[in-house]
């Protein structure tokens, strides 16, 4: 009889032990599931920026056979959606459209993009389109500009040939 009291005094649930290393674990699952998302989001600034610095380059490029100049420092990429931006009224009568649809005065961490017109990065380059990046910093590694997939092409030896200063853009 005693046997059989045992048995029916034995609990059927978990323990606080067992539920603090199942809470642990799925903690622990949850970390490495938020890391991996935050590391693509990142990724996925840096991406969409530089589609929107090839999209700048381009409109850049379409300026300059119409207006026959490139916009100067003091007009920057605003000249690219507002004729207001331009220098005088004699260009601004040539004007004919935006050449982007909306106006994008900010990169994707709510920076101003820097524009300058000659290139300080690449030698003989007509110009300069940079993102800081996520740090917010000039001169650093994560800096995205116009000449950023040249450069991530070349290599290490970008900077040799180019009298720019490597990846940094800076």
């Amino acid at each position: 009889m005693q046997k059989r009291m045992k048995t029916r005094i034995r609990r059927n649930g978990f323990t606080i032990l067992e539920l603090l290393i199942v809470i642990g674990i799925l903690l622990a699952i949850g970390g490495l599931v938020l890391v991996n998302l935050l590391g693509a989001s990142d990724k996925s600034d840096i991406g969409l920026t530089q589609v929107q610095i090839n999209t700048f380059k381009n409109e850049l490029m379409k300026f300059r056979v119409e207006m026959k100049r490139w916009p100067t420092e003091e007009e920057g990429l605003a000249v690219l959606w507002s004729k207001d931006a331009l220098a005088n009224e004699e260009d601004r009568a040539k004007y004919t459209r935006p050449y982007l649809a909306e106006p994008a005065p900010r990169d994707r961490w709510g920076r101003e993009w820097i524009y300058r017109q000659p290139s300080t990065i690449v030698e003989g380059a007509d110009f300069d389109v940079v993102s800081l990046g996520p740090d917010g910093e000039e001169g650093t590694e994560d800096d995205i500009t116009n000449h950023t997939a040249r450069q991530d092409a070349a290599g290490d030896d970008f900077s040799e040939f180019s009298g720019g200063s490597g990846a940094s853009g800076g």
